[in-house]
């Protein structure tokens, strides 16, 4: 049991390190001699659980997958309106980036040209599927313009969520991301939402911005 604990140990310590590496150097740049050094671990511990890069890349990306999956999970439980588990869910995502780097790396592995393993779905697919799904949910609940072309918007909205993250990431500290994020929902709720339900999410954007800063 101990050996398996620390083998467990071993692996997540490797995954940390790998996950900060392509964060701040990209996939390209970083070597097994890198994540072996930056973890400090021996290459037979690496090569133990990891037979190549590519299969670190995929592991990142699986976990960073399940990490938004359980953030999704989570909201959809919790009774809120469609607009506001969407929003919600932005900020969950945002929130795992600020705390962690495999999240960060899994969103930059995700801009790459790494391919994905099946069943693995690309993340920003999966977060176009949800919008979707709200978006739509949104439109019953007339929380947003019942003329609006969902699937357009959805696509935008993973487009402006992701684009920020990016242009963030290479600007400013990643402490910053919930207030672009927060200034991103301010724009898409001005051209979505009904007047007389406007201030409701923008005061929601400002209080989700204010919980990520405090934690």
């Amino acid at each position: 049991m101990a050996r398996q604990l620390r083998a467990e140990q071993t692996r997540a310590t490797i995954i940390t390190a790998a996950a900060e590496l392509f964060d701040r150097r990209g996939y390209e740049s970083t070597s097994l001699s890198d994540i072996v050094e930056h973890a400090q671990v021996t290459k037979g511990a690496l090569y133990f659980h990891f037979a190549a890069k590519e299969d670190l890349a995929h592991t990142i990306m699986e976990l960073q997958s399940k990490a938004s999956r359980e953030v999704a999970n989570d909201l959809d439980g919790r009774g809120y309106s469609s607009l506001e588990t969407l929003m919600r869910l932005t900020f969950g995502i945002a929130r795992l980036s600020v705390e962690g780097p495999i999240p960060r790396a899994g969103l930059r592995l995700a801009t790459g040209e790494l391919g994905l393993r099946p069943p693995l779905q690309h993340p920003f697919t999966e977060w176009r599927d949800i919008a979707t799904r709200k978006l739509l949910g949104a439109v019953k609940e007339s929380d947003v313009h019942p003329d609006i072309d969902v699937d357009a918007v959805a696509h935008s909205l993973v487009s402006f969520f992701v684009g920020t993250r990016l242009v963030g990431r290479s600007l400013e500290p990643v402490a910053h991301q919930p207030r672009r994020l927060a200034e991103m929902w301010h724009l898409m709720i001005r051209g979505l939402v009904p007047v007389t339900r406007r201030a409701r999410y923008v005061g929601l954007a400002a209080r989700l911005e204010r919980e990520i800063r405090t934690v």
